[in-house]
């Protein structure tokens, strides 16, 4: 990387590709060509977040407090972005990308409180984490511009919708699941 590309900078590029994913998906609305503006975001949003803290680690910059405060805080309105744009997209019903914005802010509520009772930061939940999560979005994407807005299958809900809504259904049951467990291994330990 050139010295003038900092990890500042490349945090500024995740969020520049956020921007884009959401602004491809509700233009969508108009064509569906646009969902490529939304697959390029995914790419620059992927190399801005995984990259910033390893050239912060590479150079010896590292802030840790920082990185993480900032790193998890672009996270939120990434997913905010993304699963926003989505509902605001005629693929995806609000209601149903909103449900699964609720799952995965309370997913994090989980994990950030599990940090700090455990020392343990788990963000990867059955096998899947952050790299996973984005190529099943862009999968999700690629299939949204093959297909078109798919009809109701049930009524007004799409497959894209019940995709979505499946997505939230396990979110929230990872969550009660692994808060339950963290309270049960809490509580026998007597912390």
């Amino acid at each position: 990387m050139p010295p003038w590309i900092t990890p500042d900078r490349l945090t500024a590029i995740g969020i520049l590709g956020s921007l884009m994913i959401f602004a491809g998906y509700v233009a969508s609305n108009w064509a569906a060509g646009w969902l490529a503006l939304s697959l390029a975001g995914y790419a620059l949003q992927w190399f801005g977040d995984s990259m910033d803290g390893s050239l912060a680690r590479f150079r010896r910059i590292e802030r840790p407090s920082y990185g993480y405060f900032l790193d998890h805080s672009c996270d939120g309105i990434t997913v905010l972005l993304i699963l926003g744009g989505l509902g605001l997209s005629p693929y995806v019903r609000l209601d149903v990308a909103l449900a699964a914005l609720c799952g995965y802010l309370l997913l994090s509520v989980h994990a950030f409180l599990s940090a700090k009772v455990t020392s343990e930061l788990n963000l990867t939940y059955l096998a899947a984490g952050p790299t996973e999560l984005r190529l099943m979005l862009m999968g999700l994407t690629s299939a949204m511009m093959l297909l078109g807005p798919a009809p109701g299958t049930f009524g007004h809900v799409s497959g894209f919708d019940i995709f979505v809504g499946l997505v939230a259904a396990i979110l929230l049951a990872l969550f009660l699941a692994h808060t339950t467990k963290v309270a049960r291994r809490l509580f026998r330990i007597g912390e």
